[in-house]
């Protein structure tokens, strides 16, 4: 089963089988669909979500149907999820969640970013994600999911969006990286990217290790900005390991400095595509573009 992923009031919907979208708040629908899907029940997603459902995930199959048909996969593996994290910012809800017995997915245990998009209509209508192998032990010590899991200073969320996009310009992409040290704080800076340590100096030696190596990443693009409060999610583009990568970031904020990190990177795969769709389409109106510095 999912655990914590269908909230009490989601899980009574699910229970009863008495949806009415208009009457659930997005993510109660995003919880209830992703809960049919781990356990395999084809009617619920049909109740909540799109038929022409738009898939990102290179994997898999666009359209509600070809998903459905995947189920069995997923039932045989005995694949399960646990959320950890769930947001929404407008039409949208992004979550942080860890797939086990996730072989169908590539690995035993995979730590993943999703983000859904729910239409006017109340209905699952396009979903995004990223996902990479979980790690048993961190440099930081800190788990890939672990810390604080509730928005809070909701009126800030703008703010921090802001915030989030000046970072990965200015440090990740390189305009000005000198101006690290006006959006990280230097007095507490929680790591859990499993590879880096705490703080600033553990950024800092971890750039110089891979410029060493001649593999420092590069971020080229930011293609969207997701809220609430306190947390910030950006999904990225960009060069490392000599591949194309998604880089999902998400970062806490607090007093106008970030705080908190956790992050996804997946390679953005050119064979054995399940759709065209590509993993970056389709989030307009969402991007940097819209956020208000």
């Amino acid at each position: 089963m999912i655990k914590p992923l269908l909230t009490a009031a989601t899980a009574a919907v699910v229970a009863t089988g008495a949806f009415a979208e208009d009457s659930m708040s997005n993510k109660e629908i995003v919880g209830a669909f992703l809960g049919a899907v781990v356990q395999g029940d084809a009617d619920t997603m049909r109740e909540l979500a799109n038929p022409d459902y738009i898939q990102h995930n290179p994997f898999i199959p666009t359209g509600l149907e070809p998903f459905i048909e995947l189920l069995p996969v997923l039932a045989e593996a005995g694949t399960t999820a646990e959320n950890i994290r769930m947001f929404q910012d407008g039409d949208y809800v992004f979550m942080h969640n860890i797939w086990r017995n996730a072989e169908p997915f590539g690995a035993p245990e995979m730590v993943a970013f999703d983000i859904i998009r729910v239409d006017e209509n109340g209905q699952v209508a396009e979903h995004w994600d990223a996902l990479q192998p979980l790690v048993s032990e961190t440099v930081s010590g800190r788990t890939q999911t672990d810390g604080p899991t509730d928005a809070t200073n909701l009126n800030q969320t703008e703010a921090n969006k802001a915030l989030a996009v000046a970072l990965v310009r200015d440090v990740l992409m390189g305009e000005d990286p000198s101006r690290i040290t006006e959006y990280i704080s230097a007095e507490s800076y929680a790591q859990h990217n499993p590879f880096i340590a705490d703080g600033l100096d553990g950024i800092v030696a971890a750039v110089e290790a891979l410029t060493a190596q001649d593999n420092m990443f590069v971020y080229t693009d930011i293609h969207a900005v997701l809220g609430e409060g306190n947390f910030v999610l950006t999904v990225s583009e960009g060069q490392w390991n000599g591949t194309t990568n998604a880089f999902y970031d998400l970062f806490r904020m607090e007093d106008g400095m970030i705080v908190e990190h956790w992050d996804v990177i997946q390679p953005v795969p050119t064979e054995g595509l399940a759709n065209d769709n590509g993993m970056f389409t389709g989030f307009e109106g969402i991007g940097p573009e819209s956020v208000g510095e």
